[in-house]
């Protein structure tokens, strides 16, 4: 494997390792009420 072949695979094991932090930290448990208060907010009746 060429040194362009190996930049080609280690960025895209970089973008996976990216992706999956950013999925594993969007649906963190701790984070969900924090996430669902937009859609909670949204739904409640104007006083």
């Amino acid at each position: 494997m060429n040194v362009s072949g190996l930049a080609y695979v280690l960025f895209t094991v970089l973008l996976a390792i990216i992706s999956g932090g950013i999925i594993a930290y969007y649906y963190n448990p701790k984070r969900k009420q924090k996430i669902e208060e937009p859609k909670h907010r949204m739904l409640d009746d104007d006083k």
